[in-house]
């Protein structure tokens, strides 16, 4: 099965597991080097409901994000990753820097960050709790990163 979905493919999957009375997680981030932190991550993030989306950042959005050197891996191949995740049930792509317009689409009913996000903070926290939805902040098990993990195998291999 194709977990990665357009917006327009989505909305008509999100109407559906709504009739059906599923509970909607959505997440979203760059993930780029996937590393036990972000596994770790997106299974909290299921456990909390029925379904997972994930909002994958597009190379040019993960670019203006983190900066020219990143992503690592471009788009295709983290979303084919993520996609393959056994807690992820759908990947959308988005080119905005924030999740804003798809969180307003999709309107989950638990909107999920990482506890280094204080909730008032969260893009589309606002969206969600008007529509009678959640959020929550996952706490991290380890101060693992993709930017760590990149500035250790550059001091590893410098010369």
């Amino acid at each position: 099965m194709n977990v990665l979905k357009s917006l327009d493919e989505l909305k008509r999957i999100r109407k559906k597991l709504k009739d059906e009375g599923k509970k909607v997680v959505f997440t979203n981030g760059c993930f780029d080097l996937i590393h036990a932190g972000h596994v770790d991550y997106l299974l909290k993030a299921k456990s909390l409901g029925d379904i997972l989306i994930v909002g994958l950042n597009t190379d040019e959005s993960v670019k203006r994000i983190k900066g020219e050197r990143r992503p690592i891996l471009k788009q295709k191949e983290r979303a084919f990753i993520i996609s393959n995740l056994k807690p992820v049930d759908y990947v959308v792509l988005f080119n905005e820097d924030t999740p804003k317009e798809l969180i307003s689409k999709l309107i989950p009913d638990i909107l999920v960050k990482g506890a280094d996000w204080s909730i008032d903070k969260i893009v589309g926290a606002d969206i969600v709790t008007e529509n009678g939805g959640t959020v929550k902040t996952i706490d991290f098990v380890n101060e693992q990163s993709t930017s760590k993990i990149i500035e250790e195998i550059i001091s590893k291999y410098k010369n």
